[in-house]
């Protein structure tokens, strides 16, 4: 039975997840609705990867609720991940392939016809700009690009929801700026949910909503100029920031 509210397109509630017996998730709730841009930050080890691997249905939670368009991801698992879209931080395309056959090998994942494939996959490129494109090898393509493949795979069977989990890892500025600008567009014109997992700073600044995360606890939720206004007087909040400005790679 769907309990989300219409406009609600990914709920979790009382998510608790440990390995090995450490805490990496300790009752989190979140939600995230159609046409907003949610940006998950937090320093490295937070729990931000847990939380994507929870809500991607890679690993199910010890505890708590996770729904995708009302649909719940335990009792109805491929009902929800078909609502979900996903580009990782680990890159999951076929470098020696081309990219229309990275692409149609998704949507053969999908049982998507393949004159209906080959259509959506002309015209997600053109939209990102990748129209001639389609022939090269992955391999070839910069860094920059080959994220705009990865997200026009995600978008390719019209999910509602968008989960970004650290997608500008090993970009330069002006290519993280324009995958930002890219997803941020898919909120506006598609009324996309999206979940933007980072622990860089400067990309939350054009989210609609912050969510912190540290220690696997949601410690902050709300706009980004209030974070930043209480983290001027704020002991916690201060430090979290500085942490963040390091800017350090890897997964949280």
């Amino acid at each position: 039975m769907k309990t989300t509210a219409p406009d609600t397109l990914l709920q979790a509630s009382g998510l608790h997840k440990a390995y090995a017996g450490k805490p990496a998730l300790k009752g989190l709730d979140m939600c995230l609705r159609a046409g907003e841009m949610l940006a998950l930050l937090g320093p490295n080890g937070a729990g931000k990867s847990t939380l994507l691997q929870l809500l991607t249905g890679l690993f199910t939670p010890d505890q708590g609720r996770i729904e995708v368009l009302g649909h719940d991801m335990r009792r109805h698992p491929s009902r929800a991940l078909a609502g979900l879209g996903v580009v990782f931080q680990q890159s999951a395309l076929d470098l020696d392939l081309s990219v229309m056959a990275n692409l149609l090998f998704h949507t053969d994942l999908h049982g998507m016809p393949r004159a209906v494939a080959r259509e959506r996959i002309a015209e997600q490129l053109d939209t990102l700009g990748l129209g001639t494109q389609a022939r090269a090898t992955v391999r070839s393509l910069s860094g920059g690009t080959r994220r705009k493949v990865e997200l026009v795979r995600a978008l390719l069977h019209a999910p509602r929801v968008l989960l970004m989990d650290e997608a500008t890892v090993g970009l330069d500025p002006a290519s993280r700026r324009q995958l930002l600008d890219t997803v941020r567009g898919l909120c506006r014109t598609r009324g996309m949910g999206v979940l933007w997992a980072t622990h860089l700073i400067e990309e939350v600044r054009d989210a609609d909503r912050l969510m912190l995360l540290h220690q696997g606890a949601v410690r902050f939720e709300g706009p980004i100029d209030t974070f930043m206004a209480q983290a001027q007087g704020t002991d916690f909040q201060a430090e979290v920031l500085r942490q963040l400005n390091r800017g350090s790679g890897g997964s949280g």
